[in-house]
Order: structure tokens, then sequence, then C-alpha cells
């Protein structure tokens, strides 16, 4: 298969209704061919969750959400920080669910012939811990390999980097035993005995992509080092 819906049911949130889209693309330079997951409110558009604030159903409490408003002039949550660019691919997506695209993925067997012999990008849009676990467990049953981030503490270490958005957090979950995926401010903050930068980065000179690296998978990868990119 080549998509599907994999989820439709409560946010382990807020109990709201949330579904997620699992749909197999090659055409992002950065991960390379992976499967990317979106985790999208089932009953509202992207862009009216995040300005009205019920993007909380699929972020959680992420700080990148920005402040819910009523200005008309704006699409979206003032100050949203978040680097995925709902007008793009979470939109397309979302859209493409109204139309009835994707068929319905959610046995088990469906959910594991999706991400069979692939890279799974865990968590596309949303963050996964919105999601039962059983639903990662199947996708990533037969997989290649994956990449997950989380803001939602101590949640899967062995399958998500847990993301960190100042020193002091990162150095909180590595004595944990975790690995993060921080953004950092520049090359100088890097902290060379716990992480390495981004390989897919323009700044490592993007030598390679996601669905090769492969590093970006919690506590699963080989690497004793976390990631760290140069804020966009």
């Amino acid at each position: 298969m080549q998509n599907g819906i994999i989820y439709r049911g409560p946010s382990l949130y807020d109990g709201a209704p949330i579904v997620v889209v699992a749909n197999y693309t090659t055409g992002n330079r950065k991960t390379g061919g992976v499967v990317q997951t979106y985790i999208l409110r089932d009953d509202i558009d992207p862009r009216d969750a995040s300005k009205g604030g019920q993007d909380v159903s699929i972020c959680g409490t992420c700080p990148h959400r920005g402040e819910v408003n009523d200005d008309p002039a704006r699409k979206i949550a003032k100050g949203r920080t978040c680097y995925v660019n709902l007008g793009q691919g979470v939109l397309i997506t979302w859209r493409a669910l109204q139309r009835g695209v994707y068929p319905n993925a959610q046995d088990v067997a469906s959910r594991a012939a999706i991400g069979a012999g692939r890279v799974v990008r865990v968590g596309t849009y949303g963050d996964p811990a919105a999601v039962p676990q059983e639903i990662w467990t199947d996708l990533l049953r037969n997989a290649t390999s994956w990449t997950a981030y989380t803001h939602s503490s101590g949640w899967r270490p062995d399958i998500a980097m847990q993301s960190a958005d100042t020193y002091e957090e990162a150095r909180a979950a590595w004595a944990k035993g975790h690995r993060t995926f921080r953004v950092i401010t520049g090359l100088a903050d890097l902290d060379h005995a716990n992480e390495i930068l981004c390989p897919a980065s323009k700044e490592a000179g993007a030598r390679t992509t996601c669905a090769a690296c492969r590093l970006c998978g919690g506590t699963s990868t080989k690497s004793p080092k976390s990631i760290a990119i140069p804020m966009h």
C-alpha cells in the first residue's frame, strides 16, 4: 500500500477527534523517499485549528504552536514558530482527506503494509504522543527505519528524539539516557561532546537525506550522540 488512514479516533491529549494519514512520497529533497504521517484534527481545517488553539489535540503543549487569536487578517496562530508550513503538505493532505482520497488502513496488516520496507517519518505534522502507541508499533513493524520527534517528555525514547528548545532541556534529557533533536542559533552552540550536526542540513553540506541517514530514531539507533540543526 502507498497510503491510507491508519488511525481515526480520540486524541490522547484531550479526547478530541483526530486522524492520522500515512502517505509514501519521494518528492522531499531533504527527507528522500519516506512514509509521511500527518496527525490532524478530524473535524477542523488545520489552519483554523492553529488559529483557534484546537491544535492542542495533535500538538500538545508544544511551545511553537503560537497564540490563539481572532484577527481576521491572520490565517493561523499569532507568533507560530513551528517549522511545518500549514499551507503546504498539511493542507494538501487535509483537503485530500475531505475528498475521500485515502483508503481505510486501520487494521494491523494494512498499517504494517504501508511501512514495510520503507523509512517512516513518525509525525510529519503533529506529535506522535497524541496517538495510541500500537498504531506506530504496527506501522513500524516491518519498516526499514524511521525518524520521530516529540515534545512530550519521556514519550517512547526508543522511538523518538526528544525535541529540546534549550540547552538545559537537552542536558536534562541526556541525563535520563534519551537522545535529543535541538535547534541551535548557530554552529558555535553545538555541544561537540554530545551532539552532531544534522547531516541532511545545509550547514553540514546536505550530504545525505533523512531516509539514508537514519540517526533520528531515538535510542534504537547505534549513534550515542544527539542531533542539532541551526535555526532556519
